[in-house]
C-alpha cells in the first residue's frame, strides 16, 4: 500500500497539509509556496537478531529533517500506522517505522485487527527477549542520525505496546522527546520474554522530555496503573506532559469502533507542537523550479 501523499494548495497563503497551527502561521507568513510530498521507501537494518525491515516516510523536499522512530502496536505496520506516520512526516520529519517482530514474521507482514492477529501479536510480545527490543531501537536511532538528510535531532513515538517501546527508546541519550499513546505493560513490568521488564526501574535513564497520553476507559492501563507510573515519573522529576481523555484503548487508531476522531485530532495537534518544540520543524520548503519538475 503506497504512503499517503499530501500537498499544499497553490496560492499566496499556502499551508502544509495537516500542519500544526504554529507551523502553518509561520509558513503562510514567510513564504509564497509550499509543497510537501511524502515519499515511500524502506531499509533493512542490521540488528543482533537479524535484518529488520524498517519503513521510512519523509518529505521529498530537499533539506535536512529531524528523525522520529515510530513503534507500532502488536499488529506491526498496518494501514492506520502508515497513515499516522505520514501525518508526522508531513510536519517535517523523517519517520522510521520498524517491524517489531522481524525475527518471527516475514518482512512486510502486518497482522490483522482480528482475534487471530491479536493472539499472535500478544504471544510474540512476551516471546521476544527484552534485549532484542532495545537493540532494535538503537539500530533505528543510529540509522536516523546517520542519514545524509538528518539534522542530528531524534525523537520517538509509539502506540500501545509501541508506546512502551518508545518509553524504553527514550532511555537512549540521543532521544530528545518521546510520545507514548496508552503505553501498555509499563505498570505491570511484563514486556518481553519472561514477563519481567525493568522499565519503571530504569525510568530515570530518560533525559529527554516525555508526552504520555491515556484513555481513562482503557482496561489495559487502569487508573491504578497510570497513577503508579505518574508517581514514579514525578519522583524522579521527569520532564513530563501528561494527558488523559475519556477514551477507550486504541482511540487513536482511525479504524474500528474505538476510534475517537475528536480526541485523536486534539492530541495529535499537541504532538506536532511537542515535536516541533523538541526537535524543530526541519526544512519544509522547496524551490518553485523543483516543484514544477515533480510529477
Amino acid at each position: 500500500m503506497p504512503w499517503l501523499k499530501a500537498q499544499g494548495s497553490q496560492g499566496s497563503r499556502q499551508h502544509l497539509a495537516g500542519a500544526s497551527p504554529s507551523l502553518s502561521r509561520f509558513a503562510s507568513a514567510t513564504i509564497p509556496s509550499i509543497m510537501t510530498i511524502i515519499s515511500d521507501e524502506h531499509v533493512d537494518l542490521d540488528t543482533p537478531t537479524g535484518p529488520m525491515r524498517t519503513h521510512i516516510v519523509r518529505p521529498s523536499a530537499p533539506g535536512k529533517y529531524p528523525g522520529i522512530v515510530f513503534f507500532s502496536e502488536i499488529f506491526q505496520v498496518t494501514s492506520p500506522i502508515r497513515r499516522t506516520a505520514a501525518q508526522l512526516a508531513g510536519h517535517g520529519y523523517t519517520v522510521a517505522v520498524p517491524e517489531v517482530y522481524h525475527e518471527y514474521e516475514t518482512a512486510g507482514t502486518a497482522l490483522a485487527y482480528d482475534q487471530a492477529g491479536s493472539d499472535r501479536g500478544n504471544f510474540l510480545k512476551t516471546h521476544k527477549p527484552l534485549a532484542a527490543y532495545d537493540s532494535d531501537a538503537k539500530a533505528v536511532i543510529d540509522h536516523l542520525l546517520s542519514r545524509p538528510d538528518a539534522t542530528g535531532k531524534v525523537g520517538a513515538m509509539g502506540i500501545c505496546m509501541g508506546g512502551h517501546l518508545a518509553f524504553r527508546a527514550a532511555m537512549n541519550p540521543e532521544v530528545s522527546g518521546t510520545v507514548c499513546f496508552y503505553a501498555t505493560d509499563i505498570h505491570t513490568g511484563t514486556l518481553g520474554e519472561g514477563k519481567h521488564d525493568d522499565s519503571l526501574a530504569r525510568a530515570a535513564d530518560i533525559k529527554g522530555e516525555l508526552f504520555m497520553a491515556w484513555g481513562r476507559q482503557d482496561p489495559h492501563v487502569p487508573a491504578e496503573g497510570r497513577l503508579k507510573l505518574l508517581a514514579r515519573l514525578t519522583e524522579i522529576n521527569t520532564r513530563l506532559n501528561w494527558h488523559e481523555v475519556n477514551g477507550a484503548h486504541a482511540f487513536l487508531r482511525d479504524e474500528g469502533p474505538r476510534y475517537d476522531p475528536a480526541h485523536a485530532h486534539a492530541l495529535l495537534s499537541l504532538v506536532y507542537d511537542f515535536f516541533h518544540r523538541r526537535l524543530s520543524s526541519g526544512d519544509l520548503l522547496t524551490s518553485p523550479a523543483a516543484i514544477e519538475s515533480r510529477h
